[in-house]
């Protein structure tokens, strides 16, 4: 067979593949002018993007009189800089407004506030110490980034991770020579020492951007490397020490990804996943064509004497992204499946997303989606969206960018549409059409749904945070199911239901979540509903 037979017969092939198997792919922006290497959705159904400075000019210009000296930068002529860095789309026109951001946020971090500000801090360069804050507003206005002045970090982060704590503050965990946590607003005390991330650093560090989950008994589990601890902020101390977790490094440069299942019930218990990774020595070999790795850990990390419970997924698999989709299953898209994390240090692009479903039989839990067909390789990011679709932004594994290589800088944004956005299950996909604005911890209200056909069971009401999406991991993801009552009819195709708001901070922090009705696995448009005392 030539060549030219059997490229024909992969193309027909993978077309065959695409169109029998779930989910469905759609250009959103066919051009950002950005590569993003943040993103995070705000409550007025806008999303933040974010690249970093000191990389020459993008494809999207600033305001006039918005320009941005930087002299330090190789590839701006006079030193100044005339292009946006970060831009804000609007979800409803598919519209980009461009953002100023003024200090370098190349591999910074990030979290919402109680408010919906979104704090962001750390970065390279001018941008290490540095704390900026975006308060969103509605897309017809004009809100901008807000360089801090008067506060700074107590150490500078590079490759850190963001998490909203119970009251509402914010813990800074690790970066780059960083094994240290300080908190926003500032405690008078500083940065604290985090001994575990130095013992786990190993000659090509994998202990950067530490995953993070905030437990239901506010304790913090934190997994960096191979290992995971139980940590009480409020004590410096390590409360546990987890079982190592086999295969091979996690975090970066080696990192898969992880999420923390959704939280339910009585909230009493929490459980963990880490998939995928990079092979020890692919970073430092520099060798794109190492095979990443497939296995996945699963650990019930409130229990004291849990093991993790290993299991494989399709693909091998570096860089993906792991987004909790409303239903509580996750969904595994982005990435590669050879190489490692860094500048132009991967290869094989794993196009296949992929579905986690918690509930389901060990060696059943996952199922292979509908591939892209854009390579989103070092860089990328996932977002869940408020109609139930995932944002896919980003890929610029190169140093400045470049377009003419075989794994492009990325400027295109994509949706991907679960299964569950099909075409033959809009007859059971609820209509959420009142839901208070406000809640407060354990307050029992109700909402009102509609419905095509006549509900069968429960409706579920979900709450998903909006995290803050880098470097393969959403930083402040979690996923709330509510106690709720049956659905009981009010009219032709109308339910009222009654809820019960998470009992406090601890199981959900305060802030703006996306609020879910999920009927037999469709979830509804989120309306946006803030939490707190």
């Amino acid at each position: 067979m030539t060549p030219w037979n059997l490229l024909l017969l992969f193309f027909f092939g993978f077309q065959a593949a695409r169109s029998a198997l779930p989910g469905t792919w759609e250009l959103v922006v066919p051009d950002a002018g950005i590569a993003s290497m943040h993103t995070a959705v705000t409550h007025f159904n806008t999303v933040v993007l974010l690249d970093r400075t000191h990389i020459g000019p993008s494809r999207k210009l600033l305001p006039e009189h918005h320009c941005r000296r930087s002299p330090s930068d190789p590839l701006l002529r006079h030193g100044r800089d005339c292009t946006a860095h970060s831009v804000l789309l609007d979800l409803q026109t598919n519209t980009l407004r461009p953002l100023t951001i003024l200090t370098d946020t190349w591999c910074s971090s990030g979290q919402f506030l109680p408010d919906g500000t979104l704090l962001h801090s750390g970065g390279d360069l001018d941008g290490w110490k540095k704390i900026r804050k975006f308060t969103p507003c509605d897309a017809n206005l004009l809100c901008d980034w807000e360089e801090l002045e008067d506060v700074e970090l107590s150490q500078g982060r590079w490759y850190a991770t963001n998490q909203i704590l119970p009251d509402g503050s914010i813990i800074i965990i690790g970066g780059k020579a960083s094994n240290s946590v300080e908190f926003f607003p500032p405690r008078k005390s500083g940065a604290a020492k985090f001994p575990f991330l130095g013992e786990v650093e190993d000659n090509q560090m994998d202990n950067l951007y530490p995953y993070v989950h905030l437990l239901p008994t506010g304790q913090l589990f934190i997994f960096a490397n191979t290992k995971a601890v139980l940590y009480d902020y409020n004590t410096n101390t390590v409360v546990n020490n987890y079982p190592i977790l086999d295969g091979g490094p996690r975090n970066y440069p080696s990192a898969g990804s992880s999420v923390m299942l959704p939280l339910t019930g009585d909230y009493s218990s929490a459980t963990v996943v880490i998939c995928g990774g990079a092979q020890y020595g692919a970073y430092l070999e520099r060798t794109t064509d190492t095979p990443a790795h497939g296995s996945c850990g699963r650990i019930e990390a409130t229990r004291p004497d849990s093991v993790w419970e290993m299991e494989d997924m399709p693909f091998g698999r570096i860089m993906g992204d792991m987004v909790m989709l409303p239903t509580g299953d996750v969904l595994i898209i982005n990435g590669a499946q050879a190489g490692t994390q860094g500048f132009e240090m991967a290869s094989q692009p794993c196009l296949f997303p992929v579905l986690y479903r918690p509930g389901e039989p060990i060696g059943l839990r996952f199922m292979t989606l509908n591939p892209g067909s854009v390579p989103r390789m070092y860089h990328s990011t996932a977002n869940l969206l408020p109609d139930g679709r995932v944002l896919i932004a980003g890929s610029n594994p190169h140093y400045f960018y470049k377009f003419s290589a075989e794994f492009p800088t990325e400027l295109r944004i994509d949706a991907f549409s679960p299964e569950y956005l099909s075409p033959d299950k809009a007859n059971i996909r609820p209509v959420l059409v009142d839901v208070p604005e406000k809640v407060g911890y354990g307050e029992v209200f109700t909402t009102a749904v509609t419905a095509e056909l006549p509900v069968v069971g429960v409706i579920e009401v979900n709450f998903a945070s909006a995290p803050f999406s880098t470097h393969s991991f959403s930083q402040g993801q979690r996923l709330v199911k509510l106690t709720v009552t049956s659905a009981i009819p009010d009219g032709a195709g109308s339910y009222k239901i009654t809820c019960t708001a998470p009992p406090d901070g601890r199981v959900a922090p305060p802030g703006y979540y996306m609020v879910f009705a999920v009927n037999q696995g469709v979830p509804s448009i989120a309306r946006w509903v803030q939490l707190g005392s």
